[in-house]
């Protein structure tokens, strides 16, 4: 019994796999800024749900993945691919492409599409978002973030954690794990995007000017900002 628990876990994994890590084009990653502008505008669409304006203000880094998938029999999953923009002195940063894999031990069936947000808090965040590769919960530390029209009074949220995570889920999963997964760049989404290789770094420090075609994206960030400081003066 164990082993056919083993490789039913196995089968849902790789399915998984082949599912989320498709082969990157020009169009797909196209897919992935319109998607993750969409995210932005529905997260903040819900004032009283939305991410407050203190910790946009306070944002160094804003990271979204559209359709995180989340799922498995006896092991669970997550995977997913996202874009980011980093905070420069001439405004939001070219986006960069990233990977977030990882896993949880525990009884998990079924599957779910979630929409993640992660609002890198810090310096220290903002170096691991920029390094190969880092582990939340681990190499930067993780929590959920407040949400409504303002955040608490109190600065825990500013000081507790590296990185703040908003989720929008559709599924039958109540929540969302995050300790232990692995977000990593997409080097392939970047080469797929720009047309040439361009490294991770040098996009998010802003030495890259924004193309076209990530407008949309970088305009959702903003105006979520703008939502959100609107929100907050009701």
């Amino acid at each position: 019994m164990k082993k056919i628990l083993f490789l039913v876990a196995m089968m849902s994994l790789g399915a998984m796999s082949a599912m989320s890590w498709a082969d990157e084009t020009k169009d797909t990653t196209d897919d992935r800024l319109h998607h993750a502008a969409e995210v932005l505008h529905q997260v903040m669409a819900t004032p009283d749900r939305g991410i407050p304006q203190e910790v946009l203000d306070h944002a160094k880094c804003i990271a979204v993945v559209p359709h995180l998938v989340k799922g498995g029999f006896i092991f669970g999953a997550e995977g997913g691919r996202g874009v980011a923009t980093c905070r420069t002195d001439h405004g939001w940063s070219a986006p960069a492409f990233f990977d977030v894999e990882g896993g949880t031990w525990g009884l998990q069936i079924g599957a779910e599409g979630i929409d993640l947000v992660m609002v890198i808090q810090n310096d220290r965040g903002m170096q691991q978002l920029l390094s190969s590769k880092f582990q939340l919960g681990a190499d930067a530390s993780v929590a959920a973030g407040p949400v409504g029209r303002h955040a608490s009074a109190d600065t825990d949220w500013k000081m507790d954690a590296e990185v703040l995570t908003y989720s929008r889920a559709k599924g039958i999963f109540a929540g969302l794990t995050l300790n232990g997964a692995a977000v990593h760049q997409d080097r392939d989404a970047m080469r797929a995007f720009y047309g040439h290789d361009v490294g991770f770094r040098e996009a998010l420090y802003g030495h890259v000017p924004p193309p076209p075609d990530s407008m949309g994206f970088l305009n959702a960030v903003h105006e979520a900002r703008e939502q959100a400081r609107a929100a907050a003066q009701r």
